[in-house]
């Protein structure tokens, strides 16, 4: 399986590689730098899990009589609680945790139905908010960038001169942008420890440095890249990579998921002056 996928991923690397040295984007508002603006998402499963994983019988497990089955607060989700299967997105093999980091990555997916930040509405941060299964739109400006997600209303600023250092921690952390050629870098910082790479317990310290790149490999299609430096959680820096797609419906646009009323009964159901059976 590990020959396969990584066959499966070179190949695509090489060939990505080669169509981004061959394409020339059409120049953005300033006339420089390519144009990034439109809808874009990525379709892969990397919000389950960014490492390569086989398909499971629920997001959070317990041991049964004849091997893991679907834990007492994900068991009625039947099918539609399952993980789908996924090559991964995490280059050079798994994650490099350190070993207090990767007991408590075990622990947050044996509760992730209590832990996931997804769960509650609450912003998913960078990188998560790229591949969350819900489109983004890049608004690109002659001098700024900015990026509006469908998911929870999250929203992001790139500063495109040195903003400095963050004022406060916040959950989508501090975006400061520059141009290398026709590739876009983000260095975010800033960021609260609360979010999750992904539904897998994934997780992160408040120390965490993410460095994005958004490149061009034709008119539907950028490659983003956004390598993890927190020595905090991890022994190294590491790198995450998978083409995003340009939505192409004739009136494609976000729409809203402001899921924060969605979960009100979820976090605050039991106040209730007469409760609702749970």
């Amino acid at each position: 399986m590990r020959i396969y996928r990584f066959l499966v991923v070179t190949v695509m690397v090489l060939s990505m590689g080669a169509n981004a040295a061959e394409y020339t984007a059409p120049r953005g508002p300033d006339g420089e730098h390519p144009d990034l603006n439109g809808v874009w998402q990525a379709l892969n499963s990397a919000n389950y899990d960014i490492e390569m994983h086989t398909a499971s019988h629920s997001l959070q497990l317990r041991d049964g009589p004849m091997g893991p089955v679907p834990a007492i607060k994900t068991l009625y989700m039947g099918a539609v609680g399952a993980v789908p299967p996924g090559l991964g997105v995490v280059e050079d093999g798994a994650l490099p945790y350190r070993p207090e980091a990767l007991a408590k990555r075990d622990e947050n997916k044996a509760n992730w139905a209590d832990r996931d930040p997804e769960v509650k509405c609450f912003l998913p941060g960078v990188p998560r908010a790229t591949y969350m299964p819900q489109p983004f739109q890049i608004f690109q400006s002659a001098d700024a960038v900015f990026i509006a997600y469908q998911y929870a209303g999250a929203t992001r600023e790139i500063y495109m001169e040195d903003p400095g250092e963050a004022p406060i921690d916040s959950w989508m952390g501090w975006s400061a942008g520059r141009w290398e050629g026709d590739t876009l870098v983000v260095e975010v910082t800033g960021q609260v420890d609360s979010t999750w790479f992904d539904r897998a317990g994934n997780h992160h310290s408040a120390a965490m440095k993410v460095i994005e790149r958004y490149t061009p490999l034709g008119p539907n299609h950028l490659m983003y890249e956004a390598t993890i430096d927190d020595p905090q959680t991890f022994t190294r820096p590491w790198t995450m990579r998978m083409p995003l797609y340009r939505r192409m419906e004739a009136n494609a646009q976000l729409m809203e998921f402001r899921c924060v009323e969605f979960v009100e009964e979820l976090m605050y159901g039991e106040w209730r002056r007469e409760p609702l059976p749970r």
